[in-house]
C-alpha cells in the first residue's frame, strides 16, 4: 500500500495568518489527510512555522524584539488558528525550534557543494552606509525592470511576479531608514539550477523519470513551471543576516552569512519528519517517508510558492544523489497549488483591518460551516473569495436546510413514531431511484478528494443530500404511519431505517470536510452509529447501498447541527469591514 507524506507550506512566523491562507494550503491538505486515514492508508501530515528570513528579521527589528521571542510569539498564534479550524497535523514544528533542522540544512548545502551544484561568486550587493550593513533583497524597494512597478521588492515584483535580481532594481531605497544604498562587493553561494535541470529536473518534470514518477500537474502549476524552465538561472542561497542557519564555518568568507530562507525552509519538511521519527522512538523512521519508492509526497501550497516546490526543492533533492547513506530522496508526487483567496472583493489585509477577526468569528460561527464554505469556494483554478453573503448561504441553504434539517426530521420522526429506535426493515426500497442517485453521488466524494477536486467533493455531498430529502419527502412517512394498511406501515418503517442508514454514511462522508458536525451526528445516531466504524471510509456508493441498521438500535437525541445565520449578523459584519476601509 502507498504511504502518503503530506505537507502544507510553512507559514512565516512574522504575523497572523488569515482565512485566505487556510483555504490555499491547509484546509485542502487536512481534508486529503483525513480522507486517506479513513481509507486505512498510512499518512504523515506535517507542517510548522518558517522562522528564518529577511521578512522576520526586518519586522522583529522594527518592533524592537529579539528574533527568538518574535518567532515564538507568532508560532503559537498561528497554531491557535489551525486548532480552531481542526487542522490535523501529525507534527507541528518550526525551522528555528526543530532540533534537526540546522544540521540537515547544512548537510544539504555541503552535499550540493561537494557534488558541484553550488558555487561561490563575489558580486556587487547593495550596502547601507548609514547602517553599516549589506542589505538582503527584502530590505530593498525600487522599480521592477520588467513592468516598471515602483514598489517592487528586491527579490520579486508583486505586480508581474518576476523573480528580481536586486542589482537590476531601479532607484532602490533601504526599507529600514529610507536611505539610498551603494553597491559593494561581497561573496555568496549560488545553486546551479540550470545544471540540475540537465541532471534530471527536466526529465522528472516531464514525467520521463521512471524512478521518480508523479501525478498529473494542475494547469496553473504546469504553465508557471514551463515558463521558468525555459530560462532557468542560478540563484543565490546565502544572505548577510544575523538570524538563520549559518553557512558552514569551514568555508572561506562564511562569517556572518546564513542560508537563504527559501533554501532552508523546504528542508523543514525533512527535519520535521526526523523530529516526528524521534518522538516515535525510532530515529531512523524518517527514511521510510523520504527514501522509499512506495511513498508519495504531496505539497499543498499557494501559487506564490510553485517555483520553490516544483523547481527549487526538487533540484535540491536531486542534487543530494545517494549521499544520505546510499539512498536517493524521493521527489514530489504532486503539488496541487491553489490560486489566491480574497475577502469581499479585496485582498486580505490585516494591517488595514480587511480581514476576519478570529476571536470574533469563532465565538459566533461554526468552524465546520467555515470549513465547508471555504471548500465550496477554494481557488482551485482561479482566484476566488470569501463573502459574508456566500458564507450565510452555504450555512443556511446547504448545511442547515439540506443536511442538518434532513437529520433532524428523520430522527425526530423516529423518536415520535418508533420510540427513538430503529424500526425493522424488509428492503422495500432497495432499488429506489433517489437512493441509487444518492449512492452514486456519495461514491464520487472519495475519488474527487483523491484527485484534489475538493469543490466537486462538496457538490457531490450536497447532491446526495438533495436526493435523500427527495426520497423522504416523496415517500411521505408522516402519511404512511397513519395508514391501517400493513404494507404502508412497513413502508414507513423502511423509509426511516433507510434514512438512518444514510445518515450514518453521511457522518463518514462529511467527516473530512466537517469533522465536528460529523462527530455530533454520530452522537445523535446513538447505537445506529455502531453499524460502521467512524474512522473507516467504507466502500458504500456507486450502486452499493449502506447495510441494514440493526433493528431496535437506540437512537440519541436530535440536535441542531447548523444554526441559521441571520441577515442582521451578515450586515453587521460587512459594515465592520467597510468601516475599516
Amino acid at each position: 500500500m502507498v504511504r502518503h507524506l503530506i505537507t502544507s507550506a510553512l507559514p512565516y512566523a512574522n504575523g497572523p495568518i488569515h482565512f485566505g491562507h487556510v483555504a490555499g494550503a491547509y484546509l485542502p491538505a487536512d481534508i486529503y489527510a483525513r480522507y486517506l486515514r479513513m481509507c486505512g492508508e498510512e499518512v504523515l501530515y506535517l507542517c510548522g512555522t518558517d522562522e528564518h528570513g529577511v521578512a522576520i528579521t526586518l519586522r522583529a527589528e522594527q518592533e524592537g524584539m529579539d528574533f527568538r521571542s518574535y518567532v515564538d510569539r507568532w508560532h503559537g498564534e498561528i497554531k491557535e488558528l489551525f486548532d480552531r479550524f481542526g487542522i490535523s497535523f501529525d507534527i507541528w514544528s518550526g525551522t528555528a525550534r526543530c532540533p534537526h533542522h540546522a544540521k540537515a540544512s547544512r548537510r544539504f548545502f555541503r552535499v550540493l557543494l561537494e557534488r558541484g551544484f553550488v558555487f561561490d561568486r563575489t558580486d556587487d550587493q547593495w550596502y547601507s552606509e548609514s547602517l553599516a550593513r549589506f542589505l538582503p533583497d527584502r530590505y530593498l524597494q525600487g522599480t521592477c525592470h520588467e513592468c516598471g512597478f515602483e514598489q517592487a521588492r528586491g527579490d520579486e515584483c508583486p505586480r508581474c511576479g518576476t523573480w528580481i535580481d536586486s542589482i537590476r532594481l531601479g532607484d532602490p531605497i533601504c526599507t529600514i531608514d529610507g536611505s539610498h544604498p551603494v553597491l559593494k562587493q561581497t561573496k555568496h553561494w549560488f545553486i546551479d539550477l540550470p545544471r540540475l535541470q540537465q541532471e534530471g529536473l527536466q526529465k522528472w518534470y516531464q514525467g520521463d523519470d521512471a524512478d521518480h514518477p508523479h501525478g498529473p500537474w494542475k494547469p496553473n502549476v504546469d504553465g508557471h513551471v514551463k515558463a521558468m524552465l525555459r530560462d532557468l538561472q542560478p540563484r543565490p542561497i546565502t544572505r548577510d543576516l544575523p538570524w538563520g542557519v549559518p553557512v558552514p564555518e569551514e568555508l572561506d568568507g562564511a562569517e556572518g552569512k546564513v542560508l537563504y530562507v527559501w533554501f532552508d525552509a523546504p528542508i523543514g519538511y525533512l527535519s520535521a519528519t526526523m523530529e516526528w521519527a524521534e518522538q516515535q522512538g525510532d530515529a531512523e523512521a524518517w527514511r521510510t517517508w523520504w527514501q522509499s519508492d512506495d511513498t508519495r509526497m504531496v505539497h499543498f501550497i499557494g501559487k506564490d510558492n510553485i517555483a520553490f516546490h516544483v523547481v527549487v526543492f526538487p533540484s535540491m533533492l536531486l542534487g543530494q544523489g545517494d549521499a544520505w547513506d546510499g539512498a536517493p530522496f524521493l521527489l514530489p508526487w504532486n503539488v496541487p497549488a491553489n490560486e489566491f483567496y480574497n475577502l469581499q472583493g479585496r485582498k486580505f489585509n490585516t494591517s488595514s483591518g480587511w480581514y476576519l477577526d478570529n476571536d470574533s468569528f469563532f465565538s459566533q460561527y461554526s468552524a465546520d460551516a467555515a470549513r465547508f464554505y471555504l471548500v465550496t469556494t477554494l481557488p482551485e483554478t482561479a482566484d476566488s473569495e470569501f463573502t459574508w453573503e456566500g458564507f450565510q448561504n452555504a450555512n443556511n441553504a446547504l448545511l442547515a436546510d439540506k443536511f442538518g434539517n434532513f437529520a433532524s426530521r428523520v430522527l425526530k420522526f423516529a423518536d415520535k413514531r418508533f420510540s427513538n429506535r430503529v424500526p425493522a426493515a424488509v428492503g422495500c426500497f432497495d432499488h429506489d431511484p433517489d437512493l441509487a442517485a444518492a449512492d452514486t453521488a456519495l461514491g464520487e466524494v472519495g475519488p474527487h478528494i483523491r484527485a484534489f477536486s475538493f469543490r466537486a467533493a462538496a457538490r457531490s455531498l450536497m447532491l446526495a443530500c438533495d436526493r435523500l430529502n427527495q426520497f423522504f419527502d416523496g415517500k411521505a412517512p408522516w402519511k404512511l404511519v397513519r395508514s391501517e394498511d400493513p404494507q404502508k406501515l412497513q413502508a414507513c418503517a423502511d423509509v426511516i431505517e433507510r434514512c438512518i442508514a444514510y445518515l450514518e454514511l453521511l457522518s463518514r462522508r462529511f467527516a473530512p470536510l466537517c469533522p465536528g458536525a460529523a462527530a455530533q451526528l454520530r452522537q445523535m445516531l446513538g447505537e445506529a452509529a455502531n453499524e460502521a466504524d467512524a474512522s473507516c471510509w467504507g466502500d458504500e456508493g456507486q450502486g452499493n447501498a449502506p447495510a441494514r441498521i440493526k433493528q431496535n438500535s437506540l437512537l440519541g437525541a436530535a440536535e441542531l447541527l447548523f444554526p441559521k445565520i441571520e441577515d442582521r449578523a451578515v450586515a453587521a459584519e460587512i459594515a465592520r469591514l467597510e468601516a475599516s476601509d
